[in-house]
């Protein structure tokens, strides 16, 4: 078994002012992502300047910020936040919905091509491989926080995570989520999308690719216990949320290559 590090949530506290860990791996996930798609702004669009990135990166993390909140609060806890709604503006405790977020990108990058005439799945193909920064970033966050562990194992890399209450030895599937969702999924976007693909293919790559391995981890994570599990016995609120993106994402690069085949049969 490994010892847990001793992290103190609290980065850098200044009086009355304490900046969390959690904060702190949001800003990662929008930096890092504002630098690498400064990295391909001319291959994508070469009239985009330096601002409209900005923009860009604005209204996509102002997505993820009000979505994954709002998707928490819906999808995971609305009796809590009925009962005391200050909790909303407690974000340092975590509370984030990945698929709440998802929704919420979905909604400004729409509105975003809107004003920049460009196609949804131009911008979202663009937009998808810079995701997995702030994914993994913000699995740090949950592993610095002590949340969202584990199932109880005997595994050699097991941990005791202080804030569970029956100090049990658990997966630390906030590692596992960062390895797969940030460091794999990474990977595979960024050297698919490096070569010129149909539209709609890489956003449907996310999909399939996020959604697989998000249903993967739920089997070594802890399910929220005011929720359980949901279906069957065995199926959690990701795994049920996840599935949706599994079978639309691969929808979508079905129909780009059908779409790219018929285009090329036309002009040939």
């Amino acid at each position: 078994m490994l010892a847990y590090p001793q992290i103190d949530p609290v980065a850098i506290s200044l009086g009355p002012l304490q900046i969390h860990w959690y904060g702190l791996m949001y800003l990662v996930g929008i930096g890092g992502a504002w630098w690498l798609a400064s990295r391909r702004l001319k291959s994508f669009d070469s009239t985009w300047t330096k601002e409209t990135l900005s923009d860009l990166v604005f209204w996509v993390a102002l997505g993820v910020m009000a979505g994954g909140r709002l998707g928490y609060i819906l999808f995971y806890d609305l009796q809590s936040y009925l009962e005391n709604p200050l909790l909303v503006l407690q974000v340092w405790k975590g509370g984030m919905s990945f698929h709440g977020g998802l929704l919420g990108v979905l909604l400004a990058v729409w509105w975003f091509a809107r004003r920049t005439d460009k196609r949804f799945f131009e911008l979202m193909d663009f937009v998808a491989p810079l995701v997995p920064i702030g994914l993994g970033a913000g699995r740090i966050g949950n592993f610095i926080n002590a949340e969202l562990w584990g199932k109880a194992t005997d595994v050699p890399w097991a941990m005791i995570f202080p804030t569970d209450p029956l100090q049990l030895a658990r997966h630390p599937s906030q590692l596992y989520q960062f390895a797969l969702e940030g460091v794999a999924l990474f990977i595979i976007l960024w050297l698919y999308s490096s070569k010129p693909r149909p539209t709609m293919a890489v956003s449907g790559l996310f999909g399939v690719c996020y959604g697989a391995f998000r249903f993967f981890v739920e089997f070594f994570r802890e399910p929220d216990a005011h929720i359980g599990y949901l279906a069957f016995g065995w199926l959690t609120m990701g795994q049920l949320l996840s599935l949706p993106m599994i079978l639309i994402g691969a929808a979508l690069m079905v129909w780009a290559y059908r779409n790219e085949g018929a285009k090329r049969e036309t002009v040939s």
